[in-house]
């Protein structure tokens, strides 16, 4: 008999094995093979997650009676409060019940007459009983009978803890996947030759990839040589038991690349052997590229306040340079022609010329915003920037400069047009690292309409600016790209050079067209709209005043002012200084009636234009002459020049003020008798002066 019964229980074990991790199937198994071994009914009660029993699973071997009894002993949703749960959680034994005891726990009509409640405990806690029930008069269960219940009881205890184990570790799997899904890193499991046995979602987006075709599919695929061999190497660390963790530049299916961070850690099987890698993948690209763009924000920051720094330092420069000519020009005029002071004087007035051609270029250059547009012929523009391209070239690279002097002048402010220039001839300088040549061509040219494939691309008379290098040339796919904003090979460059020579070119209504190929040199072609006007010569159209006596100097730099009086001096007039503009506002206000303003434009307290606003008021028709370290092109719109107003740009020479103050006013008046510089001479009116 005992052999027969152990080969029950260890079929019992074995279909509650196969129910696996369904409850309701290891309830009901439980219970038919009770009834089965020990005869009559017997049933399972197990308790929920929320601690109430659910539904019973009864078996009767009279199954017209099944039903019947199932309902009347379930005690699904009850608490394990009652006396029979808390003695079975308190004992841990079964609970023999005969006679009345055993009719207690149904109806008098189901007449039970002998039950047995034996414990199931899982993981060391009371989860519900198994219950036998009998009902013939004086029936009873045998103390092997009893015992049968409680091995009965153990299978069934083993076989929920087995389930919830099973249910936990599948609820675990589906978290671990959910994560594994949502997480915005793309995952990748390789085996040990590198190819996806395992991909997320997001892992397919940023191959470019369904992630169902990234398996089986080896990593190698998105990688360049470089990277395969770093890929190797580690895998090879992985293998050793190490993690790893670097940045790598992935291929997208698509042919785009993608700037991402791997994390790579080893996986063991069940034997511990090395079984590949997991990788944890994040694309880096967006942040690399914000921190690039910031790079190049923070450059763009740099090159304005460079400009503005430009821009004073060329201000206080001309000032400086204007007492050093002004002054060199009086000894000039005072010395003999042939004696060494006589040429040392005209030395250092060639070098104030050059300096001021060097400093109104860096102003323009420096201070383009507020430029007004100005007629250009451009002859004078590629002479003027011939200098600025050799600084920028270098000793290694040759200019060659070509144009007739029958070129268009264009309308346009000079400030960007050149910085346009030198912006190409820097990026010619970066391809030529070991030297080479560049052409500058001018020339006239008559484009029909729709010539350009360019949209808004202009028609009609265009002068053609032609820049060829003989660098190492761009294939296709960077030509294209090359007028991108921030597109650049180099990994130290802005990329803003060709982006900010397309923009400028544009806003000029012109047009830009690049020519390249590899090892053949680059050529920038730039179209650019003649001008329908020549540049009017200074004071030309300007109506002369009469002659004037009185001048009032407004100065903020006392050595320039002072200088300013020493050069007119001697003509004749009769000169009053201010240093402060209020001062002169003062002055006129008392009475004192100027024929002529000669004043600063940038001042502390008010400005030049201001100034003569304000003088206005009491001499509506004062002629003012203006004198500035900018030119009119950089001052921009806080000078407006009027026919009676006249702009003398710094440094200058005695004969430059003299001759500006005869194009605006007329001549001077004509001096009895050589005064000391700083004098005030009477004021005369006939004749002009003698020089």
């Amino acid at each position: 008999m005992a052999y027969p019964l152990r080969y029950a229980l260890a079929d019992l074990a074995l279909a509650l094995s196969r129910a696996g991790a369904n409850p309701a199937e290891v309830r009901s198994t439980a219970a038919r093979a009770a009834a089965d071994m020990i005869g009559d009914g017997a049933g399972v009660q197990l308790l929920r997650d929320d601690g109430r029993y659910e539904e019973i699973s009864y078996h009767h071997l009279d199954n017209e009676r099944s039903g019947v009894l199932a309902r009347a002993l379930d005690r699904a949703g009850d608490t394990p409060d009652d006396e029979y749960s808390t003695t079975l959680a308190a004992s841990r034994r079964p609970i023999v019940l005969a006679g009345e005891a055993a009719a207690g726990l149904a109806n008098p009509e189901h007449s039970i007459t002998a039950a047995v409640l034996c414990p199931v405990i899982v993981d060391n806690t009371y989860a519900g009983f198994l219950l036998l029930t009998r009902h013939t008069p004086d029936a009873f269960y045998s103390t092997p009978e009893v015992e049968l219940a409680r091995d009965i009881a153990g299978e069934v205890s083993l076989a929920v803890s087995a389930a919830r184990a099973q249910e936990r570790l599948r609820a675990a799997e589906e978290r671990y996947h959910r994560v594994l899904e949502t997480i915005p890193e793309g995952v990748l499991q390789l085996d040990p030759e590198g190819v996806a046995t395992y991909a997320n979602e997001p892992i397919g987006v940023v191959l470019g990839m369904p992630r169902a075709e990234l398996i089986g599919v080896s990593l190698r695929g998105f990688l360049d040589n470089v990277g395969q061999k770093e890929l190797d190497r580690r895998i090879a660390e992985c293998k050793t038991g190490r993690s790893t963790v670097g940045a790598t530049r992935l291929m997208r299916a698509d042919g785009s690349r993608r700037s991402v961070r791997i994390s790579m850690m080893p996986v063991r099987d069940d034997h511990g052997e090395f079984a590949g890698v997991l990788c944890m993948i994040t694309d880096t690209t967006d942040h690399i590229d914000a921190r690039g763009l910031k790079r190049q924000l923070d450059h763009l920051r740099r090159l304005d306040s460079l400009g503005q720094l430009i821009g004073g330092l060329s201000h206080d420069f001309n000032n400086l340079m204007t007492v050093v000519a002004g002054s060199a020009d009086m000894i000039l005029t005072g010395t003999e022609e042939g004696t060494q002071p006589h040429q040392l004087a005209q030395d250092i007035l060639d070098a104030v010329a050059t300096g001021r051609t060097l400093t109104h270029q860096l102003l323009a250059f420096g201070r383009s915003e507020g430029n007004r547009p100005e007629v250009i012929p451009i002859p004078d523009l590629l002479t003027d920037v011939q200098s600025l391209f050799s600084r920028t070239l270098g000793e290694r690279i040759g200019l060659d400069l070509t144009f007739g002097p029958d070129v268009w002048p264009v309308k346009a402010e000079r400030g960007p047009l050149e910085q346009a220039l030198v912006n190409l001839a820097a990026n010619a300088r970066d391809a030529m690292l070991h030297g080479g040549m560049v052409r500058v061509t001018a020339t006239n040219e008559v484009v029909e309409p729709g010539q350009f494939e360019a949209e808004n691309a202009p028609a009609g008379k265009l002068v053609h600016l032609v820049v060829t290098d003989t660098g190492v040339g761009m294939d296709e796919d960077v030509r294209r790209r090359a007028l991108e904003p921030f597109f650049t090979t180099r990994p130290t460059a802005a990329g803003l050079g060709l982006a900010t020579t397309a923009g400028i070119v544009q806003n000029l209504g012109g047009h830009i067209e690049l020519e390249s190929k590899p090892r053949m040199g680059t050529t920038v072609h730039i179209y650019l709209p003649a001008a329908e006007e020549r540049p009017a010569s200074a004071g030309e159209g300007r109506t002369k005043q009469a002659v004037i006596g009185r001048v009032l100097i407004v100065e903020d730099q006392p050595d320039v002012a002072q200088l300013v009086q020493r050069l007119i001096a001697p003509a004749g007039y009769e000169i009053a200084v201010a240093t402060d503009a209020l001062m002169a506002v003062t002055q006129v206000a008392s009475g004192a009636r100027p024929d002529l303003l000669i004043t600063d434009v940038v001042m502390p307290t008010m400005t030049g234009p201001e100034l003569a606003g304000a003088l206005r008021t009491h001499q509506p028709d004062l002629p003012v002459l203006y004198m500035s370290g900018y030119s009119a092109a950089s001052l921009g719109p806080q000078l407006h020049l009027d026919d009676n107003s006249m702009l003398l740009e710094k440094p200058f020479t005695r004969s430059t003020l003299l001759g500006a103050i005869r194009s605006l006013c007329g001549p001077q008046p004509v001096r009895q008798a050589e005064s000391p510089p700083g004098s005030s001479p009477v004021r005369q009116n006939e004749g002009p002066p003698s020089e």
